[in-house]
């Protein structure tokens, strides 16, 4: 009996994450999301999902069931906005959910990757070499590599691959570079030259490619990381003034940076031509007031790629100031909870590759929605699980089973009490 209970538990939270799913995706418009034996099938992943785990073990199931919620709240967005788009997520999201149920054994062994840390380094290089032989460019940067009818955006997997790498190191070298004193230059050099050139090579690769979001991302990610793992403060404000110098070199260099500069500085003085998906979204903030216009009365598709860069402005139209902060309020559930399980890792490796996985989705949602209502220049990537974007919701769901898989702990049978009087 005590095992049925237990496994009741586990499989709740799933379950009342696909009955709020199917609630929201009843209001997408008709035929929007293509066959519904599709969304039968999303149901079942989701709950295989939960299902297959060690019966000795307990997880955080809340971190699956809010990941499907979002990914449900995302569907529904895209499928007012795009229906054919739509479809496309649908079949992404098929594909995620099978990937993070292939991937769960995989993860039970996430010690391993420390192992192979400068492997994630090459394998981060090598796709960024395959993006300048067979990269396409969007919008000034070079960030899609296109197989047959299928496009991929290598970065979302390589700002996982940079996150395995930091913790493996920072993990071996924590203490000797928080001993370091900030003027041993030789000392400094020893432990952080293979740290930053791991992550520099990167960063370097990001600006020639033009993608500035990603670098931010990575940077944020990275300063986290170093301060986590040694405390030390000077390192991460020289890693910020690195970033600022490449951010102002690559703002004289690039047309396409120095035009989204000069958007998010004044939008409205061309608000025909280059600041006109800006000045939109921010019509579309004002129009939605407190409570919003309600859900298919707004007018978000006057945003041009309104369901990739602009998806936050599209919700907080039609759902108000106070749906905005619902959903910032959804994303803080997920991402203190994901801080929570590393923080509650045994070994140093464990919890800065918790605190690195967390950061990089929250920071990844703090710079998309900043940019958005304009706190400092739209940088492009995805809002998490809620934008359009198959490599984007592959790499989150990925990102969100390791975590799961990193909560397991062993369960504790219980006895009863004339069990325990024999």
């Amino acid at each position: 009996m005590d095992a049925v209970v237990r496994y009741g538990r586990r499989l709740l939270p799933m379950v009342l994450a696909l009955a709020v799913s199917a609630l929201l995706l009843a209001y997408a418009p008709a035929k929007s999301l293509g066959a519904p034996w599709l969304l039968g099938l999303l149901g079942a992943l989701a709950l295989a999902w939960v299902a297959w785990q060690p019966a000795t073990t307990e997880r955080d199931n809340l971190l699956p069931a809010l990941a499907v919620v979002l990914s449900a709240l995302g569907l529904t967005l895209v499928a007012r906005l795009s229906p054919d788009l739509a479809r496309k997520q649908m079949l992404w999201l098929v594909v995620s959910l099978v990937l993070a149920i292939a991937a769960g054994p995989f993860f039970t062994h996430f010690r391993r990757f420390a192992a192979t840390k400068y492997l994630w380094v090459v394998a981060s290089l090598v796709l960024f070499a395959l993006l300048l032989i067979f990269g396409q460019q969007v919008n000034g940067a070079r960030l899609w590599i296109k197989l047959g009818p299928v496009q991929y955006e290598p970065v979302e997997l390589i700002k996982l691959f940079i996150v395995f790498f930091l913790a493996a190191y920072l993990a071996e070298t924590a203490d000797v570079i928080a001993a370091a004193r900030p003027w041993s230059v030789r000392a400094n050099l020893k432990y952080l030259g293979p740290l930053f050139i791991g992550w520099g090579a990167s960063m370097a690769i990001l600006v020639l490619q033009r993608d500035l979001g990603m670098a931010a991302l990575l940077l944020s990610t990275f300063a986290a990381l170093l301060y986590v793992a040694t405390r030390r403060l000077d390192i991460v404000i020289a890693g910020i003034a690195v970033f600022a110098l490449a951010a102002f070199w690559a703002m004289h260099h690039f047309p396409y940076v120095q035009t989204r500069v000069a958007v998010w500085t004044d939008p409205f003085s061309d608000p025909l031509g280059a600041g006109y998906q800006s000045s939109q979204a921010y019509y579309a903030l004002a129009a939605g007031g407190a409570f919003g216009t309600g859900f298919g009365l707004g007018h978000p598709t006057f945003i041009p790629d309104v369901a990739t860069d602009y998806i936050y402005a599209a919700f907080s139209e039609e759902f108000g100031l106070i749906g905005a902060f619902v959903l910032i309020g959804l994303f803080a559930v997920l991402v203190k909870r994901l801080l929570a399980v590393g923080s509650d890792q045994p070994d140093l490796y464990a919890k800065l590759l918790g605190a690195g996985l967390a950061a990089t989705l929250g920071f990844q949602v703090f710079i998309i929605i900043g940019g958005v209502i304009g706190l400092f220049p739209l940088t492009g990537i995805t809002l998490p699980f809620l934008s359009y974007g198959g490599s984007s919701l592959v790499a989150n769901f990925l990102l969100v089973a390791l975590m799961w898989a990193m909560s397991a702990r062993v369960c504790v049978p219980t006895r009863s009490p004339s069990s325990s009087s024999r």
